[in-house]
């Protein structure tokens, strides 16, 4: 999320709905310790632009789905002026093909000069796609269409705006990561507050465009002083596993070096951390000091997960930012 604070933030506020709600538990769930497996390509999957491309100084925010054969990957592209949203394409998710911009800010909107592809597309072929991102200079949530996940239309205003004044978001909501459990949207997402504290909220909706909050938002704040995520959280990315809900989640601490946490529910709104630790860290010089941004898809042999990484430890851009990719195990009540 852009770190930007604006005196404006309390008059952008949406008219939100609460509402008190869990996600469906599964009555057996595997019980246990976890461990946590990893095994992550050393190189980017999608490395920045050439010279002068919208994309030469930053590759981030993935949001990937597969559709048919094929995999759609939505992602933000910085120039050094502005982000824009960009088009890749792949036959099996690791070698990418750019397709070009497909959403730009729209300075005559609530977008100002700013959108970011921090969010999640959901859909196929046949019913077409959602994609969810934010923008403006007080983040809110927006919603865009396509019927091939290669032409897009926003939807005219968000869907999701900042909470009242004293709330934990009323200073901005981004990073949406959706899921959809029978006829339910489910949506994670980053709030801010006055002191630019930023922690993990939940919404729902049962068209992916009236969103209701939940009213004990957050559901998960930062840890404690010296933990690898005091200063912040973001960029959730949620999906079920072995009668859990899994997040995994991108921790700040206050030199704004970003790792991956993880995070355990049975009901989607009591979350656990799995470790006090991050599960996942740079372990290359092109990620060495960040590591943010997964977007997840489940497969029959374990996750496969996207994630922007950086050397440069900026809170939002200039992070010399490209995509990785790793196929995350969990092992639950397992002998080690």
């Amino acid at each position: 999320m852009r770190l930007t604070v604006v005196a404006l933030a309390c008059l952008l506020c949406a008219c939100s709905r609460y509402a008190d709600f869990t996600l469906p538990a599964d009555e057996q769930p595997k019980q246990g310790a976890v461990r946590v497996l990893w095994d992550v390509r050393p190189e980017p999957v999608l490395g920045r632009g050439t010279g002068g491309s919208f994309d030469a100084v930053d590759t981030l925010n993935p949001s990937v789905l597969r559709t048919g054969s094929s995999w759609l990957n939505l992602y933000s592209g910085y120039d050094g002026k502005a982000w824009h949203t960009g088009l890749a394409v792949s036959s099996d998710g690791l070698q990418w093909t750019r397709q070009g911009k497909v959403l730009s800010p729209d300075a005559r909107t609530w977008e100002g000069g700013y959108i970011a592809a921090n969010g999640s597309a959901f859909g196929d072929a046949t019913s077409g796609y959602l994609y969810w991102y934010q923008g403006g200079d007080v983040p809110r949530i927006g919603l865009a269409r396509s019927a091939d996940g290669k032409t897009w239309s926003k939807q005219g205003e968000p869907v999701l705006g900042t909470g009242p004044r004293g709330s934990w978001d009323e200073r901005g909501v981004a990073d949406p990561y959706v899921i959809r459990i029978g006829t339910t949207y489910y949506m994670y997402y980053l709030g801010q507050d006055r002191a630019r504290r930023q922690q993990l909220g939940l919404a729902r909706s049962g068209d992916g465009v009236a969103w209701e909050k939940l009213r004990s938002n957050p559901v998960l704040e930062p840890g404690e002083p010296g933990a690898f995520d005091e200063t912040g959280l973001g960029e959730p990315a949620v999906w079920q596993e072995q009668g859990s809900y899994w997040m995994l989640y991108t921790a700040r601490d206050p030199k704004e070096y970003r790792r991956l946490g993880l995070a355990r529910s049975q009901d989607g709104v009591r979350w656990t951390r799995v470790s006090t630790k991050p599960v996942l860290s740079g372990a290359q010089a092109w990620d060495s000091a960040v590591v943010c941004d997964p977007s997840v898809v489940p497969g029959p042999d374990g996750i496969r997960v996207w994630f922007g990484g950086g050397d440069r430890p900026e809170p939002a851009e200039n992070l010399h930012g490209q995509i990785g990719y790793a196929l995350l195990r969990l092992q639950v009540g397992e002998r080690r």
